[in-house]
């Protein structure tokens, strides 16, 4: 069985994470990125139907989302110097782009394969947050 790069990493960290629940870290952090990959292929795929103009809204809900979530990985992946503040932060804005981009991409989901998709990945993202900040000081 493969471990994940994120497991490793936060196993591997030199310092103490105080009393992060590494669980709730490892799985937001796996999330966003499968969202962020999600929500970017949602868009490109919209812009290759055969009506991109009334997929506008999703297509830039999507770029949105996945930008949110590249952030969102890669603030949680840094552990010097954290600041519970800016960590709080940024993972409910990423709860919040996840719950409209998922809704967004749910009103397409029946003409769209690829909207379905990316509106699991989103409520699946915006879950992964939702239970890190529940767990955060």
């Amino acid at each position: 069985m493969t471990v994940s790069p994120v497991k490793e990493m936060l196993r591997t960290y030199p310092a103490d994470l105080g009393g992060v629940d590494r669980e709730a870290m490892e799985r937001c952090i796996e999330e966003c990125l499968a969202c962020m990959q999600a929500c970017t292929a949602c868009a490109d795929a919209c812009l290759s139907e055969d009506d991109p103009g009334s997929l506008r809204k999703c297509i830039r809900t999507n770029t949105d989302c996945a930008d949110v979530c590249d952030t969102t990985a890669r603030v949680l992946s840094r552990h010097t110097e954290y600041d519970a503040n800016i960590t709080r932060a940024v993972v409910q804005a990423c709860a919040t782009v996840c719950k409209s981009c998922g809704d967004e991409c749910a009103r397409h989901a029946d003409m769209h394969e690829h909207c379905r998709v990316c509106a699991e990945a989103c409520r699946r993202c915006e879950d992964a947050c939702n239970a890190l900040l529940a767990t955060l000081g």
